[in-house]
């Protein structure tokens, strides 16, 4: 099943289930669109261009928060997937804390530049992951 944005009814239970004050490492697996789906045809570009709009703030965003991507890569083949499953690039981040990562996700200028991510992505992932310590 294709899913991009969270379902927001569920997102407040996932983020409370999170530990609050351990290392957190978010797993991104992205399928870009060839085209964005923008609702305003003035924002016309590619998938990735869109994503590089989002990813512009996010990255301002996930360093006011002390996040840092530490792996961005093309994926070159899905070893043990189903036949049809296709991602473009992985990208890791590692967070502080769930806590960092909640209030990234509540800033006003990260939520809005959404919108770009949404446009640019045909499918995608996003797996929390706590490190051992």
């Amino acid at each position: 099943m294709k899913t991009v944005d969270p379902v927001a009814s569920q997102l407040p239970t996932i983020l409370a289930s999170l530990p609050q004050n351990k290392p957190l490492v978010m797993v991104n697996l992205l399928r870009f669109r060839d085209r964005a789906q923008y609702q305003d045809a003035a924002f016309d570009c590619s998938g990735r261009e869109a994503y590089a709009r989002y990813a512009t703030v996010a990255a301002s965003k996930m360093a006011e928060v002390g996040g840092k991507p530490f792996f961005i890569g093309a994926c070159a083949a899905c070893v043990i997937a189903p036949p049809d499953e296709i991602w473009h690039e992985v990208l890791l981040v590692r967070y502080p804390s769930a806590k960092a990562f909640i209030a990234m996700l509540a800033m006003p200028d990260y939520r809005a530049a959404t919108v770009h991510r949404t446009a640019a992505l045909e499918d995608a992932r996003l797996i929390a992951s706590v490190e051992p310590r």
